[in-house]
């Protein structure tokens, strides 16, 4: 057993499971692909700065969860809690917004990285796909992204998760908002930490998930009798979008989510199979996130969606995804000469785009057919110098347990055949 152990509230992906995050990997980003989204990568830290002001400086996230240090150089970092402030940075720095394509379409893939409390579904360490459109505002563009996430999901085989929608307002009315929620919050038996974020940011108690809060917050006034008249019509242009394309939804006037720099459009993907932590992925607009990171005015909306959480919504559907045989041939060889002419068919089988691996090893003929069982190959090639020396090997159909002999010269047009 190893000294060392995974930090704890991380975890490693290892085969067979792996298979599964890289599916939903691929089947959360395809529908992107297919959008006019380009692939964007940014470093796994930034600069501590960057999520203060972005993700906000009385958010949790920053004040309780954000993993912070300091370089040898004096230079204050922090592992990236999230992905969007990273994503709008580096279009920031690169000037993607200057190229004259707007909105700018970006996706991307990675790990981030929150200190919590370790429990089922919650991770210190945890993986995301996610989208950004920068510098467009337009409710077909928040429409377009719900709509890409809920098509991803139902590629999956989900079928039993909730898309929760609001609207946060805008500069215009959600100030007047936020003095009336205040007014109300200040009227009610809170302790002094919850007392001062509606101070800091009123909205986010509205997000408190526990019961003895919410339970005073019954009456508390809903942003959507205060929305302006143009944020009404943009959220109701958002919900008919959604409802032509035959997407449902629920209006959530409570849904206000963790992050400083949402506007106007929020939403929120939950699955009722995870529990408590019900949220597999969730965005909005954030119209004046660039000009907090020292941009120009870029209007923009996105969303990030859970690996991690999807593979558990999985789990609780019961949906097994059909994954590919990570093997589909594997070669035994009986000899020294075997060795050399099998290694180049396997070889060869591999740049015709065949799955096939190798009994390394010089093991003998049960144990390295032990191993073509535990491979999962649909075909097992066997050649020892008999075999050879009549120019042929012996190709076994591990599923009917049928065995024929092959040419040396045809076992790939046979096995590319067998294979289609």
């Amino acid at each position: 057993m190893s000294t060392f152990q995974a930090p704890k509230g991380t975890y490693d992906l290892l085969p067979p499971d792996s298979a599964t995050y890289l599916a939903v990997r691929e089947a959360i980003s395809a529908p992107l692909r297919n959008s006019g989204y380009g692939y964007v990568e940014t470093p796994g830290f930034e600069n501590v700065e960057l999520f203060a002001r972005g993700v906000g400086e009385s958010t949790d996230i920053v004040t309780k969860e954000m993993y912070a240090f300091e370089t040898k150089g004096g230079d204050r970092l922090a592992l990236r809690p999230e992905g969007t402030a990273s994503v709008l940075r580096a279009a920031l720095e690169a000037n993607l917004h200057k190229a004259g394509n707007l909105p700018v379409k970006l996706w991307y893939s990675g790990s981030y990285y929150r200190y919590e409390r370790p429990q089922k579904g919650r991770y210190r360490h945890f993986s995301q796909v996610g989208a950004e459109a920068i510098g467009a505002e337009d409710p077909a563009l928040d429409a377009e992204l719900i709509i890409l996430a809920d098509q991803a999901y139902r590629s999956l085989g989900l079928r039993d998760f909730r898309i929760l929608l609001n609207s946060l307002g805008d500069k215009e009315c959600r100030p007047v908002y936020r003095a009336a929620l205040q007014d109300f919050l200040h009227g009610l038996d809170l302790d002094e930490e919850t007392l001062r974020r509606a101070d800091i940011n009123p909205l986010r108690v509205l997000d408190d998930k526990r019961p003895d809060v919410q339970k005073q917050l019954t009456d508390a006034p809903m942003l959507r009798d205060y929305l302006c008249d143009a944020c009404k019509a943009y959220h109701e242009q958002v919900r008919e979008l959604l409802t032509a394309e035959g997407v449902a939804f629920e209006d959530d006037e409570k849904l206000v989510r963790g992050l400083d720099y949402y506007t106007r459009t929020t939403f929120e993907f939950v699955h009722d199979g995870l529990g408590s932590q019900s949220a597999v992925g969730g965005g909005g607009r954030y119209d004046g996130l660039s000009e907090m990171i020292g941009g120009p005015s870029l209007p923009s909306v996105g969303w990030a969606l859970g690996v991690d959480r999807t593979v558990l919504a999985l789990e609780a559907e019961g949906v097994a995804l059909e994954l590919p045989a990570t093997t589909s041939v594997f070669a035994v060889p009986l000899g020294e000469e075997a060795r050399r002419v099998l290694f180049a068919k396997v070889t060869e089988l591999r740049k015709a785009g065949v799955s096939a691996d190798f009994s390394f090893g010089g093991k003998g003929l049960k144990g390295a057919m032990k191993n073509a069982n535990r491979s999962g190959a649909r075909f097992t090639l066997v050649a020892g110098e008999r075999d050879l020396a009549e120019g042929v090997v012996q190709l076994k159909d591990m599923e009917s347990g049928e065995q024929d002999a092959v040419a040396v010269d045809e076992i790939v047009n046979v096995l590319t055949a067998k294979l289609k």
